[in-house]
């Protein structure tokens, strides 16, 4: 067999088995192709999975490092693996001093209890308030959120915590419940931290039978201090008054912030001023009275506000537990009782509450709500009251007198009961007012009849002068009456015409500008200094009663005086409380103007003030 002649092939053997092998070849080059395509494919795919994991991870980096919260990675047993800047820095560390350390030195020796993954996935995302520590061993409050990592097979790997610093947001709350329970002018305890405190203090004085003493102190006529002085050098006062009392009772008591296991004497202010003083260790009732003489002797020392010397009194009323009541309000409501009752009886003093004084305050409310009513029920009447020409006894004017008779019962409420609950209640500015009125429009009416033209007085509560319309009322009533101006009196009390003294001097031109004359009333019992008393543009000054009893005595120099000093600025003077003809004889001797009281007449409606006019 001829070997070579079997393995050799011919052309066109060659060329057939290409054109079958061809389809084959194109197939398989079309596949590797394709595999190429989809490897170049994948490799692109890889290399942009690749750069946006990359990417991630530099923003991821990147937004961490520039959180203002602190973020921190730790494995399972505390070690931190990974910590932000502001972790770092909030607490006083660098990024590099952290890494590798026990989680742990964060928190304060008393809180370092072990952080566990079992303990924060019991909790879910375990978000709680705590205190971390700073490298300097400085404690900072901060709120705290912590969540487990864990790998692609669910297996936990570590714990990350973001930390953030709450240290303002906590000073901002405190202050809220701060201001929530203090004074805000003083900073004392306000009526809310006292309750808390009086709830305490029973609870414990029940368990140890001791007596609780609640001090109710007012300060007298602080409002005439506000109008004299503005209510700006006011607020000054009253903090000084709540620093002087508190310091007085810290220092005799010790007073400090409340606690479950002792109770201390609290000073707090309800607003306005009122003050409560509260006394909690207390054996006998005279221990509280002992308080509270020393606070009132206390506070009769001047205070120096700005360059004024001030001085300030105040009226105390004491309930105690158990005596006068068992709760909170009934031991509030009887101090406050008893020191309206040291007020009635005349201020500067102090009073334990009685029932007879529940009885007596009853009475004043009781005044307080028909009062309400008593104008728009036509209540109101005047009297008038004529005061004559010393000389020869002819009338040269009349003093109108308020009274009160009440519809229901026809039973009087004299002028001393409800003109000062008018005046503390502010219904004696439209009491008032109806006073001017009526006797504007009853003096037109004798005008009208043809009666003799004279002035009517009409006596002006320093409430009522102080509002600011005050010369506007006058006018608007004048006009719409019809009255001429100069047979309207206004009289005032010397107290208050000299407070707010450039005011009341405004005032007095422009009441005097239109005509109206104006009058001291009571004088001689207050504090006029006759280089202001020169200054006001008055009429006339009528001499208080005290001063006209007894001429025979002492009182006739100041009677003679006063007569003396009212010509000096020619003003004309009249006696108030004129009883005997000797003191009518006093009066013409010493050539005194007019004189008033009821040697001359008792207060009379207008009908017998119409026929006393008539001769009758």
């Amino acid at each position: 067999m001829n070997t070579k002649n079997y393995f050799s092939i011919d052309a066109n053997q060659i060329f057939r088995i290409l054109i079958i092998l061809i389809p084959f070849i194109y197939t398989f080059l079309g596949y590797l192709v394709n595999e190429r395509e989809k490897y170049l494919i994948r490799l692109k795919e890889s290399e942009e999975k690749h750069r946006t994991l990359s990417q991630s991870l530099v923003l991821f980096r990147k937004t961490f490092e520039t959180m203002q919260l602190g973020v921190t990675i730790t494995d399972l047993q505390g070690k931190i693996l990974y910590t932000n800047q502001a972790d770092a820095a909030m607490h006083g560390y660098t990024v590099e001093e952290l890494i590798g350390k026990d989680v742990r030195l964060f928190a304060p020796p008393e809180m370092s209890n072990p952080m566990t993954a079992e303990r924060i996935e019991s909790f879910g995302r375990w978000r709680r308030e705590s205190i971390n520590k700073r490298k300097d061993g400085s404690t900072f409050p901060v709120m705290l959120m912590s969540d487990v990592v864990k790998d692609i097979n669910s297996q936990t790997i570590g714990i990350i915590t973001t930390c953030e610093d709450i240290t303002t947001r906590k000073q901002f709350e405190d202050q809220i419940i701060y201001l929530a329970y203090h004074d805000t002018l003083t900073s004392l305890p306000n009526r809310y931290l006292l309750k808390d405190r009086l709830r305490q203090a029973i609870a414990m004085a029940k368990q140890h039978n001791q007596i609780v003493a609640i001090l109710f102190l007012d300060l007298d006529h602080f409002k005439g201090i506000n109008d004299t002085f503005g209510h700006d050098m006011g607020d000054m006062l009253l903090k000084a008054i709540a620093d002087r009392i508190a310091k007085f009772v810290r220092a005799g008591d010790t007073v400090a912030r409340l606690s479950t296991e002792s109770l201390e004497n609290t000073v707090a202010r309800l607003g306005g001023d009122e003050f409560i003083i509260l006394l909690t260790e207390i054996n006998i009732e005279q221990d509280a009275a002992a308080v509270a003489q020393r606070v009132l002797d206390m506070l009769s020392e001047p205070f120096t506000i700005g360059n004024n010397e001030i001085f300030i009194n105040a009226s105390i009323g004491i309930s105690l537990y158990p005596h006068d009541g068992e709760d909170i309000d009934t031991l509030l409501k009887k101090a406050d009782i008893a020191m309206y009752h040291t007020k009635d009886m005349g201020r500067n003093s102090f009073h334990f509450y009685s029932e007879s004084m529940n009885i007596a305050i009853s009475e004043r409310y009781a005044i307080e709500s028909k009062l309400r009513k008593a104008l728009e029920r036509n209540e109101f009447q005047l009297f008038y009251q004529p005061y004559v020409d010393v000389s020869n006894g002819r009338i040269i004017g009349l003093e109108s007198l308020i009274r009160w008779i009440q519809i229901d019962s026809m039973e009087e409420v004299l002028p001393n009961m409800f003109i000062p609950i008018a005046e503390e209640t502010g219904l004696i500015v439209p009491i008032g007012e109806w006073v001017i009125r009526t006797a504007c429009t009853q003096n037109k009416a004798w005008h009208t009849a043809g009666f003799e033209p004279m002035p009517v007085t009409v006596n002006i509560s320093g409430i009522q002068f102080r509002r600011k319309d005050f010369v506007e009322t006058v006018a608007q009533i004048l006009s719409e009456v019809s009255l001429d101006p100069q047979y309207l009196e206004l009289e005032l009390t010397e107290s208050t015409i000299m407070q707010k003294t450039e005011e009341t001097v405004d005032k007095f031109k422009k009441l005097k500008a239109m005509g109206v004359r104006i009058s001291i009333d009571d004088f001689g019992t207050g504090y006029s200094s006759l280089s202001y008393l020169k200054r006001f543009p008055l009429s006339t000054l009528k001499i208080d009663r005290t001063f006209i009893q007894d001429v025979d005595k002492d009182n006739a120099t100041i009677a003679k005086a006063i007569i003396a000093l009212g010509h000096s600025l020619n003003l004309k003077v009249i006696a108030e409380g004129v009883e005997t003809k000797q003191q009518a004889a006093f009066l013409s001797e010493h050539d005194c103007d007019g004189m008033q009281g009821c040697l001359i007449s008792a207060p009379l409606d207008a009908n017998k003030i119409t026929g006393l006019l008539k001769g009758k």
